[in-house]
C-alpha cells in the first residue's frame, strides 16, 4: 500500500500543476506564455542546471558517468526513430527525428525524479537534462536546419550554467548560501511555470495525422523505458541512479523539439512533429505512472 500512497504523492503535483495549465489554455486560448518562455529559457534553466548540479546533490563522477550513459541511450532513440520513421516511409527522416531523440526530460522528468527521489535524484536528473539542454542547441538545430550553427550555443544562457556547473563539481565548490537559496527559489518556480506551459500548449498544439502520430509515440513512450532497462542491465546500474535513469528515458516528446523545429524545418515537418509532442504527452499519462511504479519498486 505505502508504494502506491508514494506514486500518488509523486505524480498528483505534476499532473495537476499541467491539468491548471490546460484549464487555463482552454479558458483563455490567446493567454501569452512569451514571458514564460523567456523567463524558462533565460534564468529559470540556468538556476535549475545550477541548483540542482551542485556538490552536495551529485558528484562530477556521477554526473560524467550519466551524461554518458543517457549519450547511449540517445543513440538508441535514434535507431529507433529511425527505424519507425522508415517504416512509416517518411520522405524528410532527419528533420522529423527530434522528438524520438530528444525527451521531456526537463518539463516532466526533473519534477517526477525530485518527487520520486528526492535531491538525490535531482541531481542525477539534471545531469541528464543538462545533456538534452545542450543536444536542443546542436543536434536539433542540426536535424531540423540541415547544418549546424555556433551562435545559438554561444547565446543560450543554460549552456554557460551548464559549464560553470561543472566547473563547481569538478572542483566541489559549493554556491554561497545566498546563491543556493535564490536558486531553489528560481528553480521550483520554474518547474510550476514549464509544467503549467505544458498543459497551455497541449490546449493549442494540433494532430494533424493521428494514426502516424499514435505509431511514432509508440516509439518514444513504449521502446524509450525499454531501451533505459536494457541500459540499466548493460551497464549495471541500480538504486536512486537507476530508477531516475529510467524515468528519463520514458518521458514523452520534448516541447522545445516543436519549437525550434518551427524556426528552422517546413509547416508540414513542424505539423508532424505537433502531432507527436501531443499524442505522446497524453500516451505518457498513462504510461508513466506504471514507470515510476517499477522505479520505486525495484530500484530504491
Amino acid at each position: 500500500m505505502a508504494i502506491y500512497i508514494k506514486l500518488f504523492e509523486v505524480l498528483f503535483p505534476v499532473f495537476f500543476v499541467v491539468g491548471i495549465g490546460y484549464y487555463l489554455g482552454k479558458k483563455n486560448p490567446k493567454i501569452d506564455t512569451t514571458f514564460i518562455t523567456n523567463f524558462a529559457a533565460n534564468v529559470g534553466t540556468p538556476a535549475m542546471i545550477l541548483y540542482a548540479l551542485n556538490p552536495l546533490n551529485i558528484s562530477f563522477d556521477i554526473f560524467k558517468k550519466y551524461f554518458l550513459y543517457y549519450l547511449v541511450a540517445i543513440g538508441c532513440f535514434f535507431v529507433i526513430g529511425f527505424i519507425f520513421l522508415s517504416i512509416l516511409r517518411t520522405k524528410d527522416i532527419i528533420r522529423e527525428l527530434p522528438p524520438f531523440v530528444m525527451p521531456n526530460t526537463g518539463n516532466m522528468g526533473l519534477p517526477i525524479c525530485l518527487f520520486a527521489y528526492g535531491s538525490q535524484g535531482l541531481g542525477i536528473a539534471a545531469s541528464i537534462s543538462a545533456l538534452i539542454i545542450l543536444c536542443h542547441f546542436t543536434l536539433g538545430v542540426f536535424l531540423a536546419d540541415r547544418r549546424f550553427s555556433f551562435d545559438v550555443i554561444l547565446k543560450s544562457p543554460p549552456f554557460y550554467a551548464i559549464l560553470i556547473a561543472v566547473i563547481l563539481l569538478y572542483y566541489e565548490i559549493k554556491l554561497p548560501v545566498f546563491i543556493e537559496n535564490t536558486t531553489f527559489l528560481l528553480m521550483y518556480a520554474t518547474i510550476f511555470l514549464i509544467l503549467m506551459s505544458l498543459g497551455i500548449a497541449l490546449t493549442r498544439l494540433k494532430i494533424f495525422s493521428f494514426n502516424k502520430a499514435f505509431f511514432s509515440s509508440i516509439g518514444r513512450v513504449i521502446f524509450g523505458p525499454v531501451v533505459g532497462y536494457i541500459l540499466i542491465i548493460y551497464f549495471d546500474l541500480e538504486g536512486i541512479a537507476a530508477g531516475v535513469f529510467l524515468i528519463q528515458c520514458s518521458v514523452p516528446s520534448a516541447i522545445l523539439t516543436y519549437l525550434v523545429g518551427s524556426i528552422y524545418s517546413p509547416k508540414k515537418i513542424v505539423d508532424n512533429i505537433a502531432s507527436m509532442i501531443v499524442v505522446s504527452t497524453l500516451m505518457s499519462f498513462v504510461t508513466i505512472p506504471l514507470v515510476v511504479f517499477f522505479a520505486l519498486k525495484f530500484f530504491n
